[in-house]
């Protein structure tokens, strides 16, 4: 095996028990807690979950850029380039506004954040700051600098660049602000591309040209993806492995082929029975039923509980939940496939068949 494909098989990227914590008035809110994933190169990972259970949290950790009330521990390994150093680096050990952080984020590590017309500044034309970036990172030449933006610009399909490089983000339309927005953010050939929630705010023609843009680009350049969204739809075109959080946690990791044809987490499922399926319009859709709780000041359990068909009083209620491994590339965090729990459903069973013999 040749060094080039010793590297290839390593992680690009190594997120370990990331832990986000947010003091409030009424108590510390873990708005991540205890969150493990690696992405590979050239590879997309889906972090997938309802709203408010720290996917833009958890992405947004990985360039320093969440607000200083965020408590932030655990460890996110990242392995640059050689000229830099031959072992990962840990992101988390950086100073935010350091000179070490800042060669990375925006040049190796790239983020498409999810609302383009407040991620650009409404005072400088869309290709002052594209310009911006690559003088930043890739040359000091500003005529270089504005030929790089005006091939980024074509690349991502927006025609008339010339006019369009000098125009402000209110003159572009939602589609083109998020093509714009990816431009920038591949402008300096990143390792590792975040994608926020890319296509929230497009209609569904302009969301199948910015997902198949970001497949193109991502075959060309050879960059790693997170994919942070709520759309299953999406996970199933565009990822290779697929990460379901839950209230700050990863309940479940596996393939996307696993998790969509052998899914076994509760939350999963019914996200996937949520989902409307062709040829089945007569079916009325699932939902899951209650809402997600406020994590401040939870005691040990399973966070699930409440809304949880398979929930098993005494058990899921009582103490934290481990990571079980279904098979190799399958892990999930519940007691159903957990020798604990399963030891304790046991003991629970004996103690009612037990009752029932006394009763009688």
């Amino acid at each position: 095996m040749t060094a080039h494909q010793m590297d290839a098989g390593s992680p690009l990227l190594s997120v370990s028990d990331l832990k986000i914590r947010i003091a409030m008035d009424a108590g510390t809110l873990a708005a991540v807690d205890g969150v493990d994933f690696e992405i590979r190169k050239g590879k997309t990972i889906g972090l997938v979950g309802e709203s408010g259970c720290g996917k833009s949290l958890t992405s947004r950790a990985i360039i320093a850029i969440n607000p200083k009330e965020c408590e932030t521990t655990g460890s996110i390994l990242f392995q640059p380039a050689s000229e830099l150093s031959t072992q990962p680096v840990d992101l988390l050990r950086m100073d935010p506004t350091g000179r070490q952080i800042r060669a990375i984020r925006g040049k190796r590590i790239s983020m498409i954040f999810q609302e383009p017309m407040t991620a650009f500044s409404p005072m400088y034309s869309i290709g002052n700051q594209i310009m911006e970036a690559i003088l930043t990172h890739r040359t000091k030449n500003k005529r270089e600098a504005k030929r790089i933006a005006l091939e980024m610009l074509r690349k991502v399909g927006i025609s008339d660049e010339e006019k369009r490089f000098e125009q402000f983000p209110h003159e572009f339309s939602g589609g083109m602000r998020q093509r714009a927005m990816i431009a920038m953010s591949l402008s300096c050939n990143p390792e590792l591309l975040i994608a926020d929630e890319p296509t929230t705010a497009l209609d569904v023609t302009i969301q199948a040209q910015v997902l198949e843009l970001m497949k193109e680009l991502q075959k060309e350049l050879g960059m790693a993806i997170l994919l942070v969204t709520h759309d299953l739809g999406i996970i199933a075109e565009m990822c290779d492995e697929v990460a379901v959080m839950y209230l700050g946690k990863i309940v479940e990791q596996s393939t996307v082929k696993e998790i969509f044809n052998n899914p076994k987490h509760p939350y999963t499922k019914g996200l996937l029975h949520s989902m409307p399926k062709l040829g089945r319009k007569h079916e009325r859709l699932e939902s899951i039923e209650g809402t997600v709780p406020l994590a401040l000041d939870m005691p040990p359990m399973c966070g699930f509980f409440d809304r949880c068909k398979d929930r098993m009083p005494g058990i899921c209620d009582k103490q934290a939940v481990p990571v079980t491994r279904v098979s190799p590339d399958h892990t999930v965090r519940c007691f159903l496939y957990n020798d604990k729990g399963e030891e304790d459903r046991r003991v629970q069973a004996d103690s009612a068949g037990q009752s029932i013999d006394q009763a009688f």
